[in-house]
C-alpha cells in the first residue's frame, strides 16, 4: 500500500526537481573536506574575533543542516558531522546569486559542502563565512521538531538513523562503543593474547545454559543452532597449543528481553592456560580499570542509580558466605535434599522437578536475597557444581566449582572458571545434564563427544572467563539500556 505523502514532503520533492533543472544532482556526488567540526572548535577555541579576521584562514566542511535563519541575502545555519556543530553564514555578495538561489532550496536535514573563511561573529561563535557553497542530498523527509527529536523511545531504537541525528548522547554511545572494544583489544593484545574467530553455527548446544535460535543449513541438510556461547571451541585452541586466547563476537540466546537481555548480544570470551580464578579476577579488575581510565578519564559511574566505583581491589566473597550474610542460613553444613528443600519452602522459593538438588536450592535463594543487593564490583565465587556443569571441582569443596561472577549494581558482568579439563568428570557433567533435560530443563547441554575427545589430548590448566560487552558498555557509556549500547536491537515489527 502506497503511502500518502505529507504537504512538507509534497514540497521538499518539489525543491529536489528545482535542483535538478539547476543541472545539480540533487542526491549528490563525492566531496571533499579538509576539517571536522570538533576540530576547528577546538583550534580556534582561544583565538579572539578580531585575530581571527588578521589570519584569513580556510577550511571545506561537509554536514547535515541543522538549523537555518534566513534574513533575506544573508542567512546563518548550522552543519552537524560525526564530530558536532559548527555555524555558516552565508550572503549573496560572497557566493553569488545562483548560488544563493541554491541555498534558498535547502530545509533542515539536506547534506551541503561549505568552504570558506574561519570567522567569529560578535558574540564569539566561530563560523564558517562561506565562499563556496555546495548541495550534495536533499533530505525528502523532514526531521523531528528540533527540541524533542524522537519522544517515543520505542521509535528511537526503530528509528536509529534519526535518533543518531537528533540525539547526541546516542552519537556518543555509537562513537564510544568502538573505541572501548578497541581499548579491549589492545589490552588483552600486550597481555600477550591472541584474538580468533570460531564458528557462529554449530550442531549442539553446549558452552552455557540457555534455549538455542535453531536454523536449518540446506546444503548438508542439517539443523543447527546458532550458538549460545564461545566457550568449547576456544578451550580447543588451548588443547592445540595457542595457549591465551579470546573472541569478541555476536551470540544468540532465544529468551526474554529486558533493559539487561537482547536477544542477539556480544559476547567476550577469553581463555589462558596455566591460570586459574584468581588470575581471570587479577585480569577483570585491571581490563575494566584500564578502559575507565583509557577510554573515560574516570573510575566513578552512575550506572542503573547507583554511584559505582571501578578503583581499588574489588570485594570477593563466596556464594553460600554472601547468602548467610544476608539469611543467617550456613549452606556450607552438610545437608540433605530434602533438608534443603524444607528450607526453600519455609522462604517461599518454589523449586522446579530438576531444581530437586542442594546446589540448585543455593542458588535460588542466592538469586532471591543477594543478587541485587551486589552493587560495587564484586567477585562472586564458589557456585554448586550442579549449575557449573563445565568448571573445575574446587579441591578442598567438590560440592562446589572454582568459579566467580563479576556482579556490578546488581546485575551480572561476567562469567569465570577455573577450567575443567578431566575428561572423565567432564563427560560425567555432560551426562548429567542429558538427565536434566529428559526432565524439562530446556537450557541443559548437549553431550560434545568431539570435545571429550579433545580433552583426552590433554587442556593445560587454565582459567576462563566470559563478559557480556553489551553490559560493560552500559556501564561504561551510564546507560540505562542494553537497546541504547547496541545500534539496531531486536524489535518487533510495524503492523
Amino acid at each position: 500500500m502506497e503511502r500518502k505523502l505529507t504537504d512538507q514532503e509534497i514540497v521538499r520533492r518539489e525543491k529536489a526537481n528545482k535542483i535538478k533543472e539547476m543541472g545539480i544532482d540533487p542526491f549528490g556526488h563525492v566531496f571533499k573536506r579538509t576539517a571536522l567540526a570538533q576540530e576547528l572548535q577546538e583550534k580556534y577555541a582561544n583565538i579572539t574575533h578580531d585575530e581571527l579576521e588578521n589570519m584569513n584562514d580556510q577550511a571545506t566542511v561537509a554536514g547535515r543542516i541543522m538549523f537555518i535563519r534566513k534574513m533575506g541575502k544573508a542567512s546563518f545555519f548550522s552543519l552537524k558531522d560525526k564530530t558536532g556543530r559548527i555555524q555558516v553564514y552565508i550572503s549573496i555578495n560572497d557566493v553569488g546569486e545562483d548560488t544563493y538561489n541554491l541555498f534558498k532550496t535547502a530545509d533542515i536535514g539536506d547534506i551541503v559542502g561549505v568552504s570558506g573563511k574561519i570567522m567569529k561573529t560578535q558574540t564569539g561563535e566561530l563560523t564558517i563565512k562561506c565562499l563556496e557553497y555546495t548541495h550534495l542530498v536533499k533530505s525528502l523527509r523532514p526531521l523531528p521538531e528540533k527540541f524533542h527529536g524522537l519522544t517515543d523511545i520505542e521509535e528511537r531504537y526503530r528509528r536509529r538513523y534519526v535518533d543518531l541525528m537528533m540525539n547526541d548522547d546516542a552519537r556518543r554511545v555509537a562513537f564510544m562503543r568502538p573505541k572501548i572494544i578497541r581499548c579491549i583489544q589492545n589490552f588483552l593484545d600486550k597481555q600477550g593474547f591472541v584474538e580468533v574467530e570460531t564458528p557462529i553455527l554449530t550442531t549442539l548446544l553446549t558452552g552455557a545454559s540457555a534455549r538455542p535460535f535453531i536454523t536449518h543449513h540446506n546444503t548438508q541438510d542439517l539443523d543447527m543452532y546458532l550458538r549460545i556461547a564461545l566457550e568449547l571451541n576456544l578451550k580447543r585452541l588451548l588443547v592445540g597449543g595457542m595457549e591465551s586466547v579470546y573472541e569478541i563476537g555476536r551470540t544468540f540466546r532465544n529468551e526474554g528481553m529486558d533493559p539487561q537481555h537482547n536477544p542477539e548480544f556480544t559476547m567476550m570470551e577469553i581463555y589462558q592456560a596455566y591460570s586459574n580464578l584468581e588470575g581471570m579476577m587479577d585480569l577483570t579488575e585491571k581490563m575494566y580499570q584500564t578502559i575507565a581510565h583509557d577510554v573515560c578519564g574516570k573510575t566513578t559511574f552512575n550506572y542503573l542509580g547507583h554511584e559505582i566505583d571501578l578503583s581499588g581491589k574489588w570485594k570477593r566473597i563466596s556464594m553460600v558466605d554472601a547468602i548467610k550474610e544476608v539469611t543467617g542460613i550456613d549452606f556450607k553444613k552438610e545437608m540433605t535434599v530434602d533438608e534443603a528443600l524444607a528450607l526453600a519452602k519455609e522462604h517461599d522459593i518454589e523449586v522446579a522437578p530438576h531444581e530437586h538438588t542442594v546446589g540448585h536450592i543455593i542458588n535460588l535463594f542466592f538469586e532471591r536475597y543477594v543478587e541485587e543487593t551486589l552493587i560495587q564490583p564484586t567477585f562472586l565465587y564458589g557456585h554448586p557444581i550442579e549449575i557449573s556443569p563445565l568448571t573445575k571441582k574446587n579441591p578442598d569443596d567438590p560440592r562446589f566449582v572454582d568459579r566467580f561472577e563479576l556482579f556490578i549494581s546488581g546485575h551480572e558482568c561476567a562469567n569465570a572458571y577455573t577450567e575443567l579439563n578431566d575428561p572423565i568428570d567432564q563427560l560425567e557433567r555432560f551426562e548429567e545434564q542429558l538427565k536434566e533435560k529428559e526432565m524439562g530443563n530446556e537450557e541443559a547441554n548437549d553431550i560434545d563427544y568431539d570435545f571429550i575427545e579433545a580433552l583426552e589430548y590433554g587442556m593445560p590448566p587454565a582459567g576462563g572467563i566470559g563478559y557480556g560487552i553489551d553490559r560493560m558498555i552500559m556501564l561504561f557509556t551510564e546507560s540505562e539500556s542494553i537497546r541504547d549500547v547496541i545500534l539496531f536491537p531486536t524489535m518487533k515489527p510495524l503492523n
